[in-house]
């Protein structure tokens, strides 16, 4: 079982999935007026809060022209568990017939269900900053958003996946007196309710099928019976006007079809 390589990259479409959800929120500034003055994207990047933080403590001016810049968005995986309240029957499995030009089946056992923790970061030098973040996330979590994800494409296998909102926690860091507030940021946590996949199996499709009989003592007077069963076509695939064995040999593994069904008896 263990030691037959497959990689199906189902940890890595889900940490794409998550992170694809918050790459283009939008942040505005205004004037007095309440005019537009100006609109960035925030940066979205995949690492710990803490690499971001301890940049941004070696450059208190949070203004500056550097490789950390705040707003910023920032998330990780922080925990992959087995999820018990959602186990299948690890016998069941799924089943692809050749898509009518390959003559295979391929087979996989169902999958294991199993839940991602993430952790969302907003950070930003105000507090309007952070709420404008914030605010254009919250609305679409009560407490989950559903995304579907192509999990295994070569067995049709879509599945849709709760992305839970958990938790939120807020955290305003500063140094001296509270006039020189340094960054601020708001940590989102997330589970996310996908699955892991086995192997695929491909499998020859049976085209015939033979039962024999053995009859009487094998040293002497023995004889066989032998019963075969092959697919029978139920219209005419090759437009003659008639179903015969030219039509049986056109079927395909999709179509629906009846048995040729034949004897041979075998004695002495």
């Amino acid at each position: 079982m263990l030691g037959n390589y497959f990689y199906h990259q189902i940890i890595r479409k889900t940490v794409t999935t998550f992170g694809t959800l918050f790459n283009n929120i939008q942040l505005k500034t205004t004037d007095a007026n309440g005019d537009l003055v100006t609109q960035q994207k925030v940066p979205l990047a995949y690492g710990p809060i803490q690499k971001f933080l301890a940049r941004l403590e070696q450059s208190p001016n949070l203004d500056k022209k550097v490789t950390v810049t705040v707003p910023r968005l920032s998330f990780e995986m922080t925990s992959l568990q087995y999820d018990t309240g959602r186990k299948v029957p690890p016998i069941q499995r799924n089943k692809v017939v050749g898509d009518g030009k390959t003559e295979t089946i391929k087979v996989q056992y169902l999958p294991v269900p199993y839940t991602i923790g993430f952790e969302l970061n907003a950070i930003a030098k105000s507090q309007d900053d952070a709420l404008q973040i914030v605010e254009q996330i919250l609305p679409f979590f009560q407490p989950q958003f559903t995304m579907t994800i192509d999990l295994i494409p070569e067995m049709n296998e879509k599945r849709d996946i709760p992305i839970i909102l958990e938790s939120i926690d807020y955290t305003d860091e500063y140094e001296g007196d509270y006039s020189t507030r340094r960054y601020i940021y708001y940590t989102l946590r997330f589970s996310v309710k996908t699955f892991m996949y086995g192997p695929v199996a491909a499998n020859d499709i049976i085209r015939k099928s033979i039962a024999t009989t053995l009859i009487g003592d094998k040293d002497t007077n023995q004889r066989a019976l032998e019963y075969n069963v092959t697919p029978k076509a139920l219209e005419d695939k090759n437009t003659d006007g008639v179903i015969n064995a030219a039509d049986d040999a056109l079927l395909q593994p999709d179509d629906d079809f009846g048995f040729n069904e034949g004897i041979i008896y075998h004695g002495q």
